[in-house]
This record gives C-alpha cells, structure tokens and sequence, in this order.
C-alpha cells in the first residue's frame, strides 16, 4: 500500500506565508506527476499546483506569482510554499500523487489540510 503524509497547514494573517509538506511511503518504484488540490466550503475541489517528474510544473491563475510548488524525490515530498496569502486561499488543501507500483499506476491522495487565511 501507499500511504500520504501531509503537514504544514494552519491559521494564518493576510499576506503571510505557509509551507505544506506532502510524503509519501510504502510499496512504490517511481513518483509521477505530484500536485496540490484544495477545496473551500461549498465549492469544488480545484488544482492549485502540479509539477511532472521531469520538473515541469503548472499554476492555478489564482496562485501564480505567489505559490511555488516543488518536489523532492530523494524523500518522496511534494512541497507547496503559499506566500502573499489571501483571505480566498481559504481551503482544505489535499496533495495528490501518481504512483507506479509493481501492480500498474495508482493515484493517491492525502488525508487534506486546513489552511485559514484571516483578513
């Protein structure tokens, strides 16, 4: 099995900083693309931010300029660093990653995060 670890959430004044942190353990050959989701009350959930294993890596408009996301592969951690945060940013924020197993390719997804931004 694979199992996913997130940190770094919490509660936080406009125009701050958090760090999420996102790891992955267990039967795993490779990591594809990683990338971070999250889903405020009443809405749907929404891609943040996801970076290909050769580094490529996409934006929400909404966040570009102020996130940054990386990955470690040494340690299997997807790393989201939010900065300039917004009251809006509000959300349950969940890592998403592709797994290649033995078994075939496999998405998982982390147990989510609660990042409140205050005004």
């Amino acid at each position: 099995q694979v199992q996913l670890v997130e940190s770094g959430g919490g509660l936080v004044q406009a125009g701050g900083s958090l760090r999420l942190s996102c790891a992955a353990s267990g039967s795993i050959i490779s990591l594809n693309t990683m990338g971070w989701y999250r889903q405020a009350p009443e809405k749907q959930r929404e891609l943040v931010a996801d970076i290909t294993s050769g580094g490529r890596v996409n934006y929400a408009d909404s966040v570009k300029g102020r996130f940054t996301i990386s990955r470690d592969n040494a340690k299997n951690t997807v790393y989201l660093q939010m900065n300039s945060l917004k009251p809006e940013d509000t959300a349950v924020y969940y890592c998403k990653i592709s797994v290649t197993r033995w078994s075939g390719r496999f998405a998982y997804w982390g147990q989510g995060t609660q990042v409140t931004v205050s005004s």
